[in-house]
């Protein structure tokens, strides 16, 4: 009983040890996502950032995409001013076309 024991307590030690790994992980890319937002959010309009606001909060993965994308054009002096019409042009490219179906009745 004593191994079994030993064996459980190592595999609950590694599972520990993982998990903290991953929270770290995690933590450190929501800092670089909020450092990133801090610079994005000085370049947009008051439509621009409600529309981000409103992305975020329904698609929290596309938000960081484009996060990402708009800061890189940002540092690289691509960008000085991104308005609602140019980030809507900006979300279209990210956001794959849906197909539609069109059902027929005989």
């Amino acid at each position: 009983m004593d191994e079994l024991e030993e064996i459980r307590r190592k595999k609950l030690e590694e599972l520990k040890k993982q998990q903290l790994h991953q929270m770290r992980e995690e933590q450190q890319i929501q800092q670089q996502v909020q450092q990133l937002e801090m610079i994005v959010k000085q370049v947009l309009t008051k439509e621009a950032l409600e529309r981000y606001g409103n992305l975020k909060t329904a698609y929290p993965d596309r938000a960081v995409q484009l996060i990402v994308i708009l800061a890189q054009a940002i540092q690289s002096g691509q960008v000085t001013q991104i308005d609602d019409k140019t980030l809507k042009s900006i979300l279209k490219k990210l956001t794959p076309e849906k197909k539609e179906f069109k059902i027929k009745k005989a």
